[in-house]
């Protein structure tokens, strides 16, 4: 949601640029963003305690990315992008990766 919002709160002419030149990726956050928010709002509310924690360290991570960026750390941005791009064959590779319901899994 935060994301998709931020994307919309752009300049309008950077905003038609961001929708227009978004590729899968932008498309996959707004999947969520399409969801029913009073699910989402009861969700977060429920479990406010766990949100808070994740949204304070992912808070952080931001934090370390925005200082690589700043002082040139590019061992460091490279090994998160190599961290992150092995977590996504992960995800690829167990079948987690597949539109049909429940990515396909028999039960």
């Amino acid at each position: 949601y935060t994301i998709v919002g931020t994307a919309d709160d752009l300049e309008e002419v950077t905003q038609s640029e961001v929708i227009k030149y978004s590729a899968g990726g932008f498309r996959d956050f707004t999947r969520i963003a399409a969801s029913d928010p009073v699910m989402w709002r009861d969700v977060f509310l429920n479990n406010k305690e766990a949100v808070l924690e994740m949204l304070q360290r992912f808070s952080e991570d931001l934090t370390a990315l925005q200082r690589a960026i700043r002082y040139g750390k590019g061992d460091d941005l490279e090994a998160l992008f190599a961290r992150t791009r092995d977590i996504r064959r992960s995800i690829v590779e167990q079948g987690q990766d597949d539109d049909a319901p429940d990515f396909g899994r028999k039960h």
